[in-house]
């Protein structure tokens, strides 16, 4: 019977997985921002204008906190789901 020390190696390795792993996690959560302003941007913005006005604000605004109601849903449920397994 053996039990394994962890060893420098494995502990800097192990860092190693959980930095790339919080860095690819930056980078999903940059593109969806980068989609999402996109999606926002064509639903809502009509006509080129020298400044936004109350309307199109508000309707980024709106779209914006729509997605991420429906993200943080879809997340739950996700759990749920996950637990259920």
């Amino acid at each position: 019977m053996s039990f394994d020390m962890p060893t420098k190696s494995n502990n800097v390795d192990h860092e190693m997985q959980q930095f790339l792993m919080a860095e690819q996690q930056k980078a999903q959560i940059q593109q969806q921002l980068h989609a999402l302003t996109d999606v926002c941007w064509e639903k809502c913005m009509d006509k080129p204008r020298d400044k936004l006005d109350y309307r199109t604000e508000s309707c980024i605004s709106n779209c914006v906190e729509r997605f991420m109601d429906t993200t943080k849903a879809i997340g739950v449920r996700l759990q749920q789901k996950y637990k259920e397994m």
